[in-house]
């Protein structure tokens, strides 16, 4: 299992339970209420449908050390100026 497929499937998780959340949330708060029988496992097979390529997505990202170029005075030279 590659590092990538493992971060993901962590990712996936709190991904898709966020979006389950606002979802069943966004029904039973709503008008919509009286027909969740047939929405809620619409929102089930979205969250899983939208969490698996952003949880993709978002993985190497995770792992990246630096998201932006570093600055030139960023590391060991702001310690050498402190001395």
């Amino acid at each position: 299992m590659t590092t990538r497929i493992a971060i993901t499937a962590v990712v996936f998780m709190m991904v898709q339970s966020v979006m389950f959340g606002i979802g069943v949330t966004a029904i039973l708060a709503t008008p919509l209420a009286a027909s969740a029988d047939t929405l809620l496992p619409a929102v089930v097979l979205f969250s899983i449908a939208v969490g698996l390529p952003l949880s993709w997505w978002l993985a190497p990202r995770l792992r990246a050390r630096y998201w932006q170029r570093p600055r030139p005075d960023a590391g060991d030279r702001v310690l050498e100026k402190l001395s």
